[in-house]
């Protein structure tokens, strides 16, 4: 797990990002879970890494 701080561009790239994977999810109608968007958070925030945010939805619905 990461715990590094990240820059302010770094933050906006990174809520760009899950912004667009959720909109994607929508229109193919997934929804996420709040435990998600709070993975998430913790992604746009640094407090987690991509791998980390990977690892836990794909633990969380049961994807190989």
């Amino acid at each position: 797990m990461s715990t590094t701080t990240i820059a302010d561009a770094q933050r906006a790239e990174r809520e760009l990002q899950v912004a667009e994977a959720i909109h994607s999810g929508e229109m193919e109608g997934l929804h996420m879970t709040q435990a998600t968007k709070a993975d998430a958070g913790k992604y746009v925030a640094g407090k987690i890494d991509l791998a980390e945010l990977e690892e836990r939805v794909r633990a969380r619905y049961g994807i190989v």
